[in-house]
Formats: structure tokens, C-alpha cells, sequence
């Protein structure tokens, strides 16, 4: 078992790659009450178009396919629904789909082996008939136009669809009621088989245990399961432009909604970590809670509340999304396409700089004291190709320099779109 750890925080890592090709990471946390366990694979609602290992023909299915079969993971063949019998064991279990990954996880206090035992058996036993198929369509259906009615989602999506033409980052993760209308038995099966193998997958583990114990307890759960590998994905090709700057909706919302998105460029595989890190960074000086710019909308009233910044990014797409409530968020993205010229012309003020590094990283190091974060981040950083403790160990290493040079080249004006929702 490789152990890496991480000086400046006291803290272990110890992962182990089995021979079936399964990624198992174990943060130990001494004396802590709460265990969580996190198993996801590599499979989100991006990867439609695939060659399956082994095939030479391209394999297409409908949008939504892997939030299906995240649903559908629960239901047994003796007919009992998983998800009950682990909330019937006092542990608190969950899943959900992203656009690069599909998690299933539980946390708890007490219970944790007699959990361990349904919580594997499930994600291994995939139990799909026509009739519970059809019937998970009804539910997902609801669920989809029940997305449709949230403002808040709409703002977001309607600014990725702004952002990109062809990517399926622009489409909702779900699906739409067409596209699941198409969706299979045989094709969640392939899906599983395809993306649900060992190879594809990883685990992470964090609280009181013994990484020995722990990783022999998970071995002896495993079904004979071998590696299959390596899945060829398929995206089209995306433009680099935009597809509009502006899109606006109305919806019943007591103060307009605003999304305010910035495409990018996926970073090379060595720059990932030190670019994101720059961004968060940028974001903070340009719009964060002490920032000149979110100091004048405040003082305006165009501004209720610290706007929400993030920079997602994977393989296929990057961008940063700021989201809030404006009273005029035309007025608001004006504001902070000047305050970007201010700053590519002057440059970052340096204490500026200095401050919101050393706040960044407080942030980073405070993650570490949940065991939910730790779980959560080191799964999602692992799928990128990333190793988490790579954060706290990049931060030091970022200039003022290296953060002015990422503002000249992402903050570009020509990549904005503004999403507003409004009465």
C-alpha cells in the first residue's frame, strides 16, 4: 500500500490499486466518531458516446443514461429497495450524477460493517426488468419538470448553453423526457458493464480505521470482477467562441437571478491544480466579500448578498460561473467587465494578493476537519487526475506573477455570457 502524506497538515494517505484494477483511498481520522465511504466511477452525464473495450464500433445512448441508472442501482431482485435497508441500519446513505462521475456513499456512527455489506452487494448486483425500467421513467419524468421550474437551475443552465455549442456540459444532466423515453433495460446493462468495472471505479474511506483492516474488509466484498480496460469516450469538437452573450427568462422570482459565465480552456496536465487555484484567487479580488467591486453594488443596492464563484473544469470544458440576486445585472456585468480591464491594465495589488492566498488556503486546510469534504473532494480531484494534498502544496508556489498572466488570458471578454431569470 503506497502512503503519501501531507506535512503541513498531519495528514496519511494510503492508497492501494487492486489487481481487478479498483483505486481504494484511506484517510485515517484518530478519535473522530464519524465514518464515511465513498464508491464512485468514472461515468457521468458527458460520457453518451463511447467504444466499449474490446468493440470497434461506436456505442450511442440517449441523454440521461447515467442518473437513470444511479436511480435504478437501489432496487434489488428480492425486492427490497437498498437504499431502506441501510436507513433502517441508522446510516445516513445517498447517490447522485454529475458530469464526469456517479457516487454512492453513506456516512455513520455505528453499523458501518453491517452497512458495508448491503452497500457493496448493491453497487455490484444491478437488478433492471422492463417494468421497473418504464416506471423509473414516470419518476424522472416529475423530477425533470420539476428542474424546469426552479429558477435558480434555469439561470445556470441557460448560461452553459450560452457558453458552449456542442459539449453536452450544456445540456441538463438528467436528460430531457424525450430522451429517456428510449432508455432500456439492455441499455443500462451495457452502460453498467461498461463503466461500473473495477478499472473505472475508486473508493475513499475516511475515519477512525485501520487501512489494513479496512482495505481486507473491502477486499472480501468484492465480486470476481476483472479489468476491462481503458473506455474510449467521444465529444464532439467545441468551438472556442461563445454562443451568445446574453439570455434572459422570465420566471416568477422575487429579485432577478444572475449568472454570469466565463468559458476557458481545460489546462494542461501539470498547470491544472495552479491555474485553479489562480482563479479562485482572481474571483476573490475581483467579486469576493471584500472586494472594491462588490463594495460599490452594495453600496449602490445592486447587490443583496456575496455573489457565489466557482471554476469547474474536466477533460472536455472549463469555465467559472458567479451566480446571485441583482436589482440590474446588466448594470452588475458592466461593473465587472471594467473592474477586469482595471485590473489586466494595473495588475493585482499585491496585498490583495497576499491576503486572499493566505484566506484560500485556510479554506483549503479547513476541509480537512470533515470527514464528508475529505471523501467527496479526494474521489472528485481523483477522476480529474488529481491528488487533493496537491492543492496545499501548489498554493506556495503561485505568484503574483503567474496570477496577472491567467486574468490576461481566461478573464476575456469576448468568452462572458450573462443568464439573468426576472419577473
Amino acid at each position: 500500500m503506497q502512503i503519501i502524506e501531507n506535512s503541513k497538515i498531519k495528514e496519511k494517505l494510503y492508497i492501494e490499486k487492486l489487481e481487478n484494477g479498483l483505486t481504494v483511498m484511506i484517510i485515517p481520522k484518530r478519535g473522530i466518531q464519524k465514518k464515511y465511504i465513498i464508491w464512485g466511477t468514472n461515468y457521468g452525464s458527458n460520457d453518451s458516446t463511447f467504444i466499449v473495450p474490446g468493440e470497434t464500433e461506436v456505442t450511442e445512448v440517449p441523454k440521461g443514461v447515467a442518473h437513470f441508472l444511479e436511480h435504478k442501482m437501489f432496487e434489488q431482485e428480492n425486492g427490497r429497495n437498498s437504499l431502506d435497508v441501510l436507513t433502517a441500519l441508522g446510516v445516513n446513505a445517498n447517490a447522485y450524477t454529475t458530469n464526469n462521475h456517479t457516487a454512492y456513499l453513506y456516512e455513520c456512527t455505528d453499523n458501518f460493517y453491517e452497512a458495508l455489506d448491503e452497500f457493496m452487494d448493491y453497487v455490484q448486483h444491478p437488478y433492471f426488468t422492463d417494468e421497473n425500467v418504464e416506471k423509473e421513467k414516470g419518476i424522472i419524468g416529475q423530477e425533470i419538470m420539476m428542474y424546469d421550474d426552479y429558477p435558480d437551475w434555469k439561470v445556470y443552465l441557460n448560461a452553459l448553453e450560452n457558453m458552449y455549442h456542442k459539449n453536452p456540459i450544456r445540456l441538463d444532466i438528467t436528460g430531457t423526457v424525450e430522451t429517456i423515453s428510449k432508455i432500456d433495460k439492455d441499455i443500462l446493462y451495457k452502460c453498467y458493464n461498461t463503466f461500473y468495472n473495477p478499472s473505472n471505479m475508486a473508493m475513499v474511506i475516511c475515519g477512525d480505521f485501520e487501512p489494513e483492516k479496512i482495505l481486507e474488509e473491502i477486499k472480501k466484498r468484492l465480486i470476481n470482477n476483472k479489468s476491462n480496460g481503458e473506455i474510449k469516450r467521444i465529444y464532439e469538437d467545441e468551438p472556442v467562441d461563445i454562443v451568445k452573450e446574453k439570455v434572459e427568462q422570465k420566471m416568477e422570482v422575487s429579485k432577478p437571478l444572475y449568472t454570469i459565465g466565463i468559458k476557458d480552456i481545460p489546462a494542461e496536465d501539470k498547470e491544472k491544480v495552479k491555474k485553479h487555484i489562480s482563479i479562485e484567487i482572481l474571483l476573490n479580488i475581483l467579486i469576493g466579500s471584500s472586494s472594491e467591486l462588490y463594495k460599490q453594488l452594495y453600496d449602490i443596492g445592486n447587490s443583496y448578498s456575496v455573489p457565489s464563484i466557482e471554476y469547474e473544469f474536466d477533460k472536455s470544458y472549463a469555465f467559472i460561473l458567479i451566480n446571485g440576486q441583482s436589482n440590474n445585472p446588466e448594470e452588475l456585468f458592466e461593473m465587472l467587465k471594467k473592474q477586469i480591464d482595471k485590473f489586466v491594465s494595473e495588475g493585482i495589488n499585491e496585498s490583495d494578493f497576499n491576503r486572499t492566498k493566505k484566506m484560500i488556503y485556510g479554506e483549503y486546510v479547513k476541509e480537512y476537519n470533515d470527514v464528508t469534504s475529505i471523501s467527496r473532494m479526494f474521489l472528485s480531484d481523483y477522476f480529474k487526475g488529481i491528488n487533493s494534498f496537491d492543492y496545499l502544496e501548489e498554493i506556495s508556489t503561485i505568484n503574483i506573477q503567474y496570477v496577472n498572466q491567467v486574468l490576461k488570458n481566461v478573464f476575456k471578454k469576448d468568452k462572458m455570457v450573462l443568464s439573468v431569470v426576472r419577473n
